[in-house]
């Protein structure tokens, strides 16, 4: 597929879907902290895996108050290249999986806006792929035989549903919480969880500043 078509409508709502509780209260947590949004802004837990988040998204854009929202995919991943540590950032430029790949909108601002809203974090940018199950070992070293810097469960699935919906913005932001050298064991029990959650807790300036720029009429 290729890049969402246009820009936002005026006012056009933003969603912010992610699969798990933990992620889902650390953006939502973060939206008080992180200023007025250009418009209307959902948070949405799909639920884990693929499956889950197709359903929840199709839902949701379906209902006549989202029509035209721009969509990110956000919460957690492995990382799947040498060097990534827990509480870095993974902007995709497209998203993976068994269909065909989904051109993410605007990746270098997202990623511009990123490294200003979470200074001292790396943020990487490049394909991200999808899995039906949580990828370890060898599996992780074959993802990144393929390109992929990273690896989740939702988000290939997330902008495809939203896609299908009907043309959109779609983007997705990751935060990684496990790496080659720094393999988790259980979200939130080592120091690399507690690092990825207050990542993700201050990505939502990012998040409105590219949902304000595909608001702007284009020259």
């Amino acid at each position: 597929m290729g890049d969402a078509p246009g820009p936002a409508g005026p006012a056009a709502p933003l969603l912010i879907a992610c699969a798990l509780g933990i992620e889902h209260l650390a953006l939502r947590t973060g939206r008080t902290r992180a200023g007025a949004a250009p418009g209307p802004v959902t948070v949405l837990r799909t639920g884990m895996g693929p499956k889950a988040a197709e359903t929840a998204v199709a839902r949701a854009l379906g209902e006549g108050r989202s029509l035209g929202a721009a969509v990110i995919a956000s919460g957690f991943c492995a990382g799947l290249a040498p060097g990534m540590h827990p509480g870095d950032l993974v902007v995709a430029d497209e998203t993976r999986d068994a269909g065909q790949p989904v051109t993410c909108t605007g990746a270098g601002l997202l990623a511009d806006a990123l490294a200003r809203a979470v200074p001292g974090r790396t943020v990487h940018t490049g394909p991200l792929t999808g899995s039906d199950h949580v990828v370890r070992g060898h599996e992780r070293a074959e993802l990144r035989a393929t390109g992929a810097i990273a690896v989740d469960m939702e988000s290939a699935a997330t902008l495809r549903s939203a896609l299908r919906s009907g043309p959109r913005p779609v983007a997705a932001v990751r935060v990684v919480v496990d790496a080659p050298e720094h393999e988790l064991v259980r979200i939130g029990t080592v120091r690399g969880g507690i690092s990825a959650f207050r990542v993700l807790r201050a990505v939502l300036p990012a998040f409105y500043e590219w949902h304000r720029s595909l608001l702007l009429p284009r020259r």
